[in-house]
């Protein structure tokens, strides 16, 4: 036995069950299988009353279960379900329940005032009319919470893969992080400046050692949590411009964070969230003409969102054209926001003449600790 074909036959069912391309095919196969299952208890139970009608009565008889049984299980996908994915379970069941029996009852009296009084023959029945109801009630429910299984494995199905492509992308940003941030060429450049200011300047040296120590510490250790505090995070960003204020004395930055009623300490939000955004600015900033040029950074919470702002200057004749690289980081932190948030987030940017603009809004009650 191949296990190669095994896996591809279980990638296309999971396909099959989880990609919307195949929405319809998947629609088509449960009322398909209704159908069937309808037909199947007619004859079981001798339903079979299309010719105990006139005219097409008997056929909008036999249609009216069917329109009203695909009525229930549709309700239950898109209007019960999203109850009990948010864990309110017995609200859910108790819904169900109510759902089948007023179709059910729906149905029953709709039969009564349209169809009996076309009836060619009277119809029998061994139950009165709400022992039937029960009874089908007891019948139907099972198919509703079938429906419901299959709702559940494919949310876990897509809940799943999220997490693994989240795992595998975060583990892939975090090592194109360090090879890119910390690099030889970035280490020497501060090491030599710090060499130079040993006997011109001990104290702006020692500040200097110190900021790279925790730009470093910050970029060896936090990397590897799930998420870091605000304030970590705010920290991280000056020292990171702060270190490359040293190598440009025409450049200038700056570092607001506003958090109204909160704590920046208690509003933990994913590492290097903002360090890709602040990487480009710092490279798009340089001006060879030796004009002064700036980073400007502000980051404003309140009512539940975390506004993150980067503006940075730029030459006039400069388009702000991604390279290789800051292409991807581009499109990995993009993507990246989309597995965090899915569409909870906003992403705008604003390239003018002399400078471009990188807004960012999250929700950061996710992250709140409380």
């Amino acid at each position: 036995m191949n296990p190669c074909r095994t896996t591809d036959k279980n990638t296309n069912v999971i396909r099959l069950l989880t990609e919307d391309k195949y929405r319809i095919v998947r629609h088509m196969a449960m009322l398909t299988g209704f159908i069937i299952l309808q037909q199947s208890a007619r004859l079981l139970f001798d339903l079979d009353e299309k010719d105990n009608f006139t005219g097409n009565y008997g056929f909008y008889n036999a249609l009216m279960p069917f329109l009203i049984f695909t009525g229930i299980l549709y309700m239950n996908i898109y209007l019960l379900m999203p109850l009990f994915f948010k864990g309110k379970y017995l609200q859910y069941l108790g819904l169900v329940m109510i759902l089948s029996m007023a179709g059910l009852t729906f149905m029953h009296y709709i039969g009564e005032a349209f169809f009996d009084p076309y009836r060619l023959t009277k119809k029998v029945s061994k139950l009165n009319s709400m022992a039937e109801i029960i009874a089908a009630t007891i019948f139907i429910i099972p198919i509703v919470l079938a429906t419901s299984t299959a709702r559940i494995v494919q949310k876990w199905i897509k809940d799943k893969e999220q997490i693994d492509e989240l795992n595998s992308l975060t583990v892939t940003m975090e090592l194109d992080a360090l090879k890119n941030q910390i690099n030889p060429h970035f280490l020497f450049n501060m090491l030599n400046n710090v060499n130079m200011l040993v006997k011109t300047s001990p104290d702006k040296a020692s500040s200097i050692i110190l900021k790279l120590s925790e730009f470093l510490r910050y970029q060896l250790y936090e990397n590897n949590a799930e998420t870091t505090s605000l304030m970590q995070e705010c920290s991280f960003l000056s020292n990171f411009l702060n270190l490359e204020k040293v190598r440009r004395d025409n450049f200038n930055f700056t570092v607001i964070c506003n958090t109204p009623g909160s704590n920046a300490a208690n509003i933990l939000i994913p590492p290097n969230l903002f360090t890709t955004f602040v990487e480009n600015a710092i490279k798009h900033s340089v001006d060879l003409t030796g004009n002064n040029a700036y980073v400007d950074i502000v980051i404003n919470a309140q009512n539940n969102s975390l506004e993150f702002s980067c503006t940075n200057s730029q030459n006039a004749d400069d388009n702000y054209t991604d390279t290789k690289n800051s292409g991807l980081g581009l499109a990995n932190i993009k993507r990246r926001l989309s597995l965090l948030y899915a569409d909870e987030y906003r992403l705008t940017c604003r390239n003018n003449d002399t400078s471009y603009n990188v807004n960012l809004s999250i929700p950061y009650d996710l992250y709140y600790s409380r």
